[in-house]
């Protein structure tokens, strides 16, 4: 066994042992969840599904919108296979993140980008969506409310926000299909190979300034665009949260239900097991109960939210694998032949 598998073994199992001292005679009876289950509203259940799917959606635009940035095309149909596909990669394998990302590359590729432009979409995709998780949070911390009552004011989150996803799609579309300006060119496998006499800031720099050339090179309506995909994404994902919180008469302001979406996201990132699996069940029912929830309820909440965002893609993923497998994608367009010089 690696001493890096071995230290994010002995990770877990401190997490979870912290955990259960924790939460330890405060976690209700299973049957007693089963009931709270049985008994939520199946409105907000179809909302929540409704908001995951979406959001899901939004993540393969994103990328989707990144490729054209660079003059790389990719069917909606087939940014949506890879992202269900790398996204069940990512739940369900050790060191899913890396395998999800070199998955993605690969689809990248075959799609006719090049190896630097499969690249800056990773590097570029992972930046925006860092910048719009936080851009979410602030939206929900600091745009005003009515006064409403806590289901109220998710209600009108959730829909608000589906809206918002269907104009955005609709954009995105209307974008797609006008004549083509002057779009970053898909970018040549042209940087130096890294020399034994690199050193490693050396190639760190390099890296930065890539990127940071690439992003200068993109379309201001693709990196907009791309931008807003990815908060869309996130805010759904969390509607997806707030919905099912309010399926089980789960009364929590969504500033704080936010600042524990947020706590979570944070805790994902750390590659303790695949898609944060045990690591983000235990931190969600902490901060759902820390929050002012009852212990049933949030429980309830925590096992259909990590249902609907986590548990369901795995095998939604599989058929969207076995979809790009029996499907082949379009061959890139040849290149113009350049006209013959006269002697």
């Amino acid at each position: 066994m690696s001493t890096r598998r071995a230290l994010r073994i002995a990770a877990l199992l401190v997490v979870l042992g912290v955990a259960v001292l924790t939460l330890k005679d405060k976690l209700p009876d299973p049957a007693q969840i089963a009931a709270t289950i049985a008994s939520a509203s199946p409105w907000w259940l179809v909302l929540a599904a409704a908001a995951e799917m979406t959001s899901l959606r939004h993540f393969a635009l994103q990328q989707r919108r990144l490729l054209a940035g660079f003059g790389v095309r990719m069917s909606v149909p087939r940014a949506v296979a890879v992202t269900f596909t790398r996204s069940a990669i990512s739940f369900s394998l050790p060191a899913g993140s890396a395998m999800s990302a070199g998955f993605a590359f690969r689809q990248f590729r075959t799609a006719g980008a090049s190896r630097r432009t499969a690249g800056a979409v990773a590097v570029l995709s992972s930046l925006l969506s860092g910048v719009a998780l936080l851009l979410m949070y602030g939206a929900v911390v600091l745009i005003p409310r009515g006064g409403a009552t806590g289901n109220a004011d998710t209600l009108v989150l959730v829909i608000g926000l589906l809206v918002t996803a269907s104009v955005v799609f609709g954009l995105d579309f209307l974008l797609s299909r006008r004549p083509p300006g002057p779009v970053a060119e898909d970018l040549a496998d042209d940087d130096p190979p890294p020399g034994p006499r690199r050193g490693l800031i050396e190639r760190g720099r390099a890296s930065v300034a890539r990127t940071v050339a690439d992003l200068r090179r993109l379309p201001p309506r693709s990196w907009v665009l791309s931008l807003v995909h990815a908060t869309v994404n996130w805010g759904l994902d969390f509607a997806c949260l707030a919905a099912t919180a309010a399926a089980f008469d789960i009364d929590v302001s969504p500033v704080a239900l936010a600042t524990v979406y947020l706590t979570v996201q944070l805790v994902r990132q750390v590659p303790i097991s695949p898609g944060g699996i045990g690591v983000v069940e235990v931190a969600l029912l902490a901060g759902l109960v820390s929050a002012g929830a009852a212990h049933g309820p949030a429980a309830a909440a925590m096992l259909v939210y990590r249902l609907l965002s986590c548990w369901i893609i795995i095998p939604l993923g599989a058929l969207a694998y076995a979809t790009l497998r029996g499907r082949k994608a379009p061959a890139p367009e040849p290149a113009r032949p350049q006209p013959t010089p006269v002697a």
